[in-house]
């Protein structure tokens, strides 16, 4: 079980990890800018879930055995490379709405959910992020260490969900004003295109 003061400290330094650019809180603000803030709070909770997936694999020593496999390592990078590839294809042929400030045309709640799991899950370096970082929390006389990093990932995601959610309400607030114009919108999803065309390629040319 962690001790009180550990989860406070972890919870303040995830809280400001989670205010720091990254590729996860760019995506919730091109997603929330885009879609409005109800989507960018379900590519947050997609987010979340994914984590949950790095918390059990951490617990579990299995991302020690990923992080080993070099072959892991660029089958995973390229999926989730491709998949922003994807995403900034679909941007740069968003369509254009009639500029009365409404949000674009909305995606399914569940497809806004699961890019979100997707754009976790698909991230490698959130792996070892989280075996460098979980682990500095963890006292071993304080009983099971598996427990341990499993609240951590507990709180590290309600942290992510307090970071990130208020991310997209702001983005998501500008992003309004921004679809007032028709013009506005058409550099929007341009921008959304290159962010993610972008991140895509970071992730292809990344290295263990």
């Amino acid at each position: 079980m962690l001790a009180l003061q550990t989860a406070i400290a972890f919870f303040g330094v995830s809280c400001l990890l989670g205010i720091s650019p990254g590729p996860d809180n760019i995506f919730v603000m091109v997603q929330s800018a885009t879609y409005g803030k109800r989507a960018g709070m379900l590519v947050v909770l997609g987010l979340c879930t994914g984590l949950i997936g790095h918390t059990t694999a951490v617990a579990l020593g299995l991302a020690a055995v990923f992080a080993a496999s070099e072959t892991a390592f660029v089958v995973l990078k390229m999926l989730g490379a491709a998949y922003l590839a994807y995403l900034a294809w679909g941007a740069l042929h968003a369509p254009v709405t009639d500029g009365s400030g409404a949000a674009a045309p909305s995606l399914p709640p569940r497809q806004l959910y699961l890019r979100g799991v997707v754009m976790n899950l698909t991230n490698p370096k959130v792996v070892f992020f989280f075996l460098a970082f979980l682990p500095q929390f963890v006292d071993a006389s304080r009983g099971s260490v598996a427990l341990q990093l499993a609240q951590l990932g507990g709180i590290f995601m309600l942290s992510t969900l307090v970071t990130f959610g208020a991310v997209s309400y702001f983005a998501a607030t500008l992003g309004e004003h921004l679809r007032s114009s028709a013009r506005a919108q058409t550099w929007m999803n341009r921008m959304a295109g290159a962010v993610f065309a972008g991140l895509a390629l970071k992730l292809a040319l990344s290295q263990r």
